[in-house]
């Protein structure tokens, strides 16, 4: 199995098959509109409207599993990152990333990838204190916040899990590298 053998639920109609995405750099990531790191938005953004076009693709998730901060249908939660954040990228529908209702796109890339780094003192405070918290995080490998980050290149590895701590700017080397590299 590899990334490209999955197809996901569009947040309009229809599905996304990630086969049509092979040759691109992949930023897998899962969002809510009313978390702390909210704002990581921009960040996304800023990337997006910088790598799009050199090969970037962002797949969003909207995730409502952690502390309720995705309440919004499909289209709300597209109005409010389109209008606060002035987002280009889309959102897919939303999904589940833990449980047994999970996405088989997050058991895959949980499976490649199943540890995240976390730098720092104040990032790893933060990810032991949203821990403790999660109602949904019960196995080593599971997502345990909203913004979780899942880098892909463009032979569809996953090379990279990023904290919900790691702000998008602090992966941009990453990317770059990675769209650097031929398919």
């Amino acid at each position: 199995m590899s990334i490209y053998d999955y197809k996901v639920k569009k947040r309009k109609e229809g599905e996304l098959d990630l086969a049509e995405l092979k040759g691109k750099v992949l930023l897998i990531v899962n969002t809510a509109t009313g978390c702390g790191f909210t704002p990581q938005y921009e960040g996304l953004e800023k990337l997006y409207e910088k790598y799009h076009d050199k090969g970037l693709e962002i797949l969003d998730f909207p995730c409502n599993q952690f502390a309720g901060q995705a309440p919004g249908s499909d289209d709300e939660i597209h109005q409010f990152c389109t209008a606060k954040y002035k987002t280009q990228f889309d959102q897919l529908a939303k999904i589940d990333v833990n449980g047994e209702n999970e996405s088989p796109v997050y058991t895959y890339l949980k499976k490649q990838m199943p540890e995240e780094e976390v730098n720092g003192v104040k990032n790893k405070l933060a990810m032991a204190a949203v821990k403790k918290i999660s109602k949904t995080t019960k196995k080593a490998e599971d997502i345990k916040w909203n913004f979780t980050k899942f880098l892909v290149d463009r032979k569809g590895n996953v090379v990279g899990r990023y904290s919900p701590t790691e702000k998008p700017e602090a992966i941009a080397k990453a990317v770059v590298a990675l769209l650097k590299e031929k398919a």
